[in-house]
């Protein structure tokens, strides 16, 4: 007989089996969830091991690689190119220094290029923006980004916390008056170094070496003082630049020399250029090359044919020789042939002239004839110990040679005698016209201060002192009579020699282009500077003429009037007056 089972103990049993049953799997589950949350961990300890990993060793190569230090990707090593100022003979400014900044990007340490490049164009609209982002993404270790700021700009990009960007302290050169002096002074690159003028001169001197050696770096330095008179400077800058304008000219240009010294007291050659602004951009991006055309020194950089100034070195040959003296005739009252050229006169009288006629008439044929007497070496020899046909030592790179026939031959004397066939620098020709009027010396010409003991010390006696004393004879006596008449100036005794030649185009004579001079010298009693005027191809001058008395004549008596006191010559007015000072 089976036992009954109440059923309450069935319930029990039951619901123990379900319970049973129930908990095996929660068990199954709390298992499962606690490995996925062990893997969970591991993946994240994973995740977090690589990008420690990645981070040590960015430290561990950072560490072994080389700093990038900003001032060895310069040339020279220094921080700082300083230049020293340059000041006139009285001490005034005409180059200095200025304190600026430039800045500079490390790429590799850039890092959103885009950003940083829109950053940087809210501050300089003028950037490029894509040879900006070239150089932002290049990999390098630097590159500049703009050189020479303004503070205002440097302070703004300040502002924007580029990391990556940085500024570098320069110099930039300053020259107060612009144009002024511009080829005397020439110019300096992007990086403070001479590029032409005097500023090219001091590197040459020894600042370059310096420089490499990394000893310019804000390094206090001695002035460099020039001969030029800056007050002198400005009068003959301003009368060059009027009479281009004025004359309807291509060029124009002076120069004023002292003749017991050669100093240069000032030079001026138009067109010209701002120092300051060496080059200029285009709108598309190009250089302007007719801007810098206005680098070119006409002065001592161009050979040019003389014209009739060279009658007198014609002249002082033929006295040094003893060829002629001032009471000699020569015989103009025909034209002068030779080889079957025939030479004429552009004022011919007509009949025989004397040595002072010849050169108050500026006689073709009597020149010719003076010159013929002189056997062709002696004339070369002599054109040479004048320095004409060498090239001219001075302080300033830029300087031409200049050319002569080769070999000369009778004809060429007979037209080198009056200034066609020889081409020659402004600038030397000054020089050589000095030494007629001084009392012979041929003296190398500065742009640097110089004593009178100095000259004398380096001076070469190349004509006779009684053949000095003729030829300053001959420029006073045309000075009063002839063609320099144009450049008298009331007091200060003004003499000279005006130059009319046609200029060489194309390797031809332009009949209707001129390329007019006057050589002046004051006052010649006892003659102390020499002014020589220049001015290419004028179409108009005084009285509508187009000849040098028209044009370069008038030009250096502008000069003359104007700066003659300023270089201490007193005016004397009538033999027994006493001398006045005039102010002007």
């Amino acid at each position: 007989m089976k036992k009954f089972t109440r059923p309450q103990t069935l319930l029990r049993k039951a619901h123990f089996d379900l319970s049973k049953s129930v908990g095996r799997r929660d068990v199954d589950q709390v298992e499962r969830h606690a490995v996925q949350a062990r893997q969970r961990v591991m993946i994240l300890a994973g995740l977090f091991c690589c990008a420690y990993a990645v981070i040590g060793g960015r430290l561990v190569q950072y560490g072994l690689s080389k700093t990038v230090v900003t001032d060895a990707v310069f040339e020279n090593g220094s921080r700082v190119n300083s230049r020293p100022d340059i000041v006139d003979r009285n001490g005034e400014l005409l180059a200095v220094d200025l304190d600026m900044v430039s800045l500079y990007a490390e790429p590799r340490r850039i890092v959103d290029a885009d950003e940083a490049v829109e950053k940087l164009a809210a501050v300089l609209p003028d950037l490029d923006w894509a040879g900006t982002h070239k150089k932002l993404t290049s990999n390098t270790g630097f590159q500049w980004l703009r050189r020479q700021l303004t503070p205002k700009q440097q302070a703004d990009i300040m502002k924007l916390g580029i990391p990556g960007i940085g500024f570098r302290p320069e110099k930039r050169r300053f020259y107060p008056g612009g144009a002024t002096a511009a080829h005397i002074l020439g110019h300096v690159d992007i990086d403070n170094r001479g590029s032409a003028g005097m500023e090219r001169f001091i590197d040459q001197q020894g600042l370059s070496a310096l420089r490499e050696a990394g000893l310019t770096s804000n390094v206090p330095m001695s002035p460099v003082r020039l001969s030029i008179d800056l007050r002198v400077q400005n009068i003959v800058h301003e009368v060059v630049a009027n009479a281009k304008i004025a004359y309807q000219a291509e060029a124009a240009g002076a120069v004023v020399l002292d003749v017991e010294t050669g100093e240069v007291l000032a030079m001026a050659s138009v067109p010209d250029y701002d120092p300051n602004v060496p080059s200029r951009i285009l709108p598309d991006g190009s250089v302007d090359k007719e801007y810098e055309k206005g680098w070119f020194n006409r002065m001592s950089n161009a050979t040019f044919e003389m014209g009739s100034t060279f009658k007198s070195f014609t002249l002082a040959m033929g006295l040094d020789l003893g060829e002629i003296t001032l009471n000699s005739v020569i015989d103009a009252s025909k034209p002068y042939r030779l080889a079957g050229f025939t030479i004429h006169d552009d004022h011919g009288q007509g009949r025989p002239l004397t040595v002072p006629e010849v050169f108050q008439y500026s006689s073709n044929i009597g020149t010719a004839t003076i010159a013929a007497k002189v056997e062709l070496a002696d004339h070369q020899a002599f054109l040479t110990k004048l320095g004409l046909l060498t090239k001219m030592k001075t302080e300033l790179p830029e300087v031409a040679t200049p050319t002569q026939p080769r070999p000369w031959r009778r004809i060429n004397q007979v037209t080198i005698s009056f200034g066609h066939g020889v081409a020659t620098t402004p600038l030397q020709t000054a020089v050589a016209g000095a030494a007629l009027i001084n009392g012979g010396k041929l003296i190398e010409p500065t742009f640097l201060p110089r004593t009178a003991a100095e000259a004398a010390a380096s001076a070469i006696q190349v004509i006779k002192p009684s053949t000095s004393a003729d030829m300053r004879f001959l420029f006073h006596w045309n000075g009063v009579k002839g063609s320099g008449r144009s450049a008298l100036v009331p007091g200060f005794d003004v003499g000279g020699k005006t130059g009319t030649a046609d200029k060489v185009v194309n390797g031809r004579y332009a009949t209707h282009l001129n390329f007019n001079a006057f050589l002046a010298g004051f006052p010649m009693a006892k003659p102390r500077y020499v002014v020589l005027t220049v001015i290419d191809a004028p179409q108009t001058g005084e009285k509508g003429g187009r000849l040098a008395a028209y044009t370069a004549a008038p030009m250096a008596k502008q000069i003359i009037s104007k700066a003659g006191a300023l270089l201490g010559v007193q005016p004397r007015f009538g033999r027994e007056e006493e001398q006045l000072l005039v102010n002007y």
